[in-house]
């Protein structure tokens, strides 16, 4: 569970960080791109594609939010020659960040389970899993 918050959070700062590096796709694309492979491999219905990627893509804005925050903070760091409490002002937000996007986590997953089942969700999460390794992978490998 651990690991897959980290690919989440890994994919969160990713999707911003394209759109300031020129990415081969904008966020639509990236976002069509995503939605196309998990409805194909967690084999979601019409319905389920449509009722879960209104949430799902919901909450990946607002944990783009308290990503950007943490990552402002971070940069603040970079700067060199702060206090100590400055530092543990920056490692509290970061670690305060990552709590309130797992607690944004179970929110939505109570949110799923009232029109998916578990094994659903379990087959969602594999293939947002798969989505973010094919990202990775080098282009020619795709």
């Amino acid at each position: 569970m651990k690991r897959l918050f980290y690919i989440i959070i890994f994919a969160a700062l990713c999707t911003g960080s394209f759109a300031q590096r020129k990415a081969p796709f904008s966020k639509e694309e990236f976002r069509a791109k995503q939605e196309a492979f998990i409805t194909q491999k967690a084999q979601l219905t019409a319905e389920e594609a449509k009722q879960f990627f209104k949430l799902y893509f919901e909450l990946q804005d607002k944990k783009d939010q308290y990503n950007h925050k943490a990552w402002e903070k971070m940069r603040e760091g970079w700067k060199g020659n702060l206090s100590e409490d400055e530092y543990a002002d920056i490692t509290e937000t970061v670690l305060q960040t990552r709590i309130a996007t797992d607690e944004l986590e179970l929110e939505y997953l109570k949110k799923y389970k009232k029109f998916l089942s578990s094994k659903k969700i379990y087959d969602i999460q594999q293939a947002e899993m798969g989505f973010h390794r094919e990202l990775l992978k080098p282009r020619g490998k795709r």
